[in-house]
């Protein structure tokens, strides 16, 4: 009999795993200065690590002191322009180019590292971000065997995330320059929600989405790859994954959903997660709604536990404004419970395929 669902047990924590990578250029990237030496070359290990790190799902970034254009021609040039996202090369302080960039991303600070040759930029990033961590650019030979630069498992969507942002940035180019409702918007990007029970071949993904996505999980729980694969095969349990494309592209897996099928008088939904990236992409409801009628089938009622991270205050509101009551409170963890009587439809300009 699987154990009942609740976190991995915390020992030592680990370094918090970084996200993205922000690259100064001068004397960082390149060997010079490009305003008084425009054929700088890369230095010596960075396309390495800049590579390394596209295929084990790290985004990459700039924030360079530095002329646009003759910076971006550089980058062309050197043939890594593509690995960076939303670069910031302006003269503005580099911390607030940092800042720029987190948002843009959606990601946190505190999965940041700066890399920069220069002291005085290494501080003025930390004093106006102070949870990103710095790196001189000296040190550039260690970088890839740093724990927080190395993730467990690297997945498909691992490998393609960059591409997956990249195809983000093409939706969001083309939301700005349509001329409609939102809605309509949304029915042009014919979206297919895919939503199914996990499978073996989830299970790395799964335990990412896990450790990854802060704002948009109810719980914050984490589990290991046993542990998913447990639930996976367990009678008492549905894990469920959800996916998502649109006529740009996959954004891969992007939802998880653990629940335990507490007793037959009510089941209890453990952890709820969506990637942020499909934040504004209306599907936020699909999951939930699924498992409720699931729920309601099986005679049961719904309960569902929260527990604050300092980031995920929107699942809070999702559950309140979905008609959830709170029963019971534990501490830091809120036990929510849902009479069932109505459940939101699925929205029309979304396709759904559930595998059950």
């Amino acid at each position: 009999m699987v154990a009942q669902a609740e976190p991995a047990s915390a020992g030592a924590s680990p370094p918090r795993a970084v996200k993205c990578v922000v690259w100064d250029l001068d004397h960082t990237v390149w060997d010079g200065i490009l305003l008084e030496d425009g054929d700088v070359p890369l230095r010596p290990g960075v396309l390495h690590a800049i590579r390394t790190l596209d295929e084990r799902g790290i985004l990459q970034s700039v924030a360079s002191r530095n002329d646009r254009d003759a910076a971006f021609a550089r980058l062309r040039a050197l043939g890594i322009d593509e690995y960076f996202l939303y670069p910031q090369i302006n003269w503005n302080a580099k911390g607030e180019n940092v800042a720029a960039i987190a948002r843009s991303l959606n990601i946190n600070l505190d999965t940041f590292l700066f890399i920069d040759d220069q002291p005085f930029e290494r501080e003025e990033v930390q004093h106006a971000c102070p949870t990103v961590r710095v790196m001189d650019a000296a040190e550039l030979e260690g970088l890839l065997e740093r724990a927080e630069m190395n993730p467990e498992f690297i997945t498909d969507d691992s490998r393609n995330r960059r591409r997956l942002y990249m195809a983000d940035i093409q939706r969001n180019q083309a939301e700005e320059s349509f001329n409609g409702p939102s809605e309509d918007f949304l029915r042009d990007l014919r979206m297919r929600f895919t939503l199914a029970p996990c499978s073996e071949a989830d299970l790395q993904r799964a335990e990412e989405l896990t450790q990854r996505t802060n704002q948009l999980n109810t719980t914050g729980y984490t589990y290991d790859y046993a542990e998913l694969n447990a639930f996976r095969t367990s009678p008492g349990h549905l894990l469920l994954v959800a996916g998502l494309e649109d006529r740009f592209g996959t954004y891969g897996k992007i939802g998880l959903a653990l629940v335990e099928k507490t007793s037959a008088e009510f089941w209890t939904l453990k952890l709820l997660l969506m990637s942020c990236r499909v934040m504004s992409r209306g599907v936020g409801t699909i999951m939930m709604s699924h498992i409720m009628g699931e729920v309601k089938r099986a005679g049961a009622r719904l309960r569902a536990e929260f527990k604050p991270n300092g980031r995920n205050r929107m699942m809070e509101v999702t559950y309140r404004f979905g008609g959830f009551r709170e029963v019971e409170k534990q501490g830091e963890l809120v036990i929510f419970e849902h009479g069932l009587e109505t459940i939101q439809p699925f929205p029309d300009y979304v396709h759904v395929d559930v595998t059950r």
